[in-house]
């Protein structure tokens, strides 16, 4: 019986450790596993929301909101004035990572509102470190993630984008909407 009782005990935390390789660490060339998240209407979103297209998304720590600022108004520009990045082929979005602040989840909603607005776009809530965990994101930061039209992962940059890496970042979301 004893010995039966430490198999079963082994057994339960090998299961887990098999169970936790789900969660992994994001790189470039690997395929992104798939979310399932809510918008501030509580409509529900994957990345096959988005299928056939290329999307950036933007994982962000409210605290951190305005960290991009400069590049996702770059990419904007060059998705709604100079009309060199296609909608039909491109999203970007972003999920908000309320897990890693002190404000609340109301207050989130609404300046993620603004910012959708602001940008047209979509803002998903994560309010457990589901991405974080599935990705291998880090918490209290600002991610950007590139993908090509078949989820794999062309691009991921935490912190601050330079500047200077805007026109190239927009040049390989172009080359993506070709291929």
């Amino acid at each position: 019986m004893k010995k039966m009782i430490i198999t079963l005990v082994f057994s339960l935390f090998s299961l887990t450790g098999i169970l936790g390789q789900q969660n992994v660490k994001l790189a470039v060339g690997m395929k992104a596993p798939d979310w399932m998240f809510t918008d501030a209407d509580k409509k529900e979103f994957t990345m096959e929301s988005w299928a056939g297209k290329v999307i950036q998304v933007n994982y962000v720590d409210p605290d951190e909101s305005e960290l991009n600022e400069p590049f996702n108004e770059a990419v904007n520009k060059a998705v709604d004035v100079d009309k060199r990045i296609s909608r039909d082929l491109f999203q970007g979005f972003g999920i908000v990572d309320c897990k890693s602040t002190w404000k609340p989840n109301g207050l989130i909603r609404m300046i993620a509102g603004k910012k959708a607005k602001k940008f047209g776009t979509t803002i998903l809530f994560d309010y457990n470190w589901t991405l974080l965990n599935l990705w291998g994101l880090s918490k209290d930061n600002y991610t950007v993630v590139i993908l090509d039209k078949n989820r794999i992962c062309r691009a991921l940059y935490v912190g601050k984008i330079p500047e200077s890496e805007n026109e190239k970042i927009i040049q390989m979301i172009l080359a993506l909407t070709k291929e």
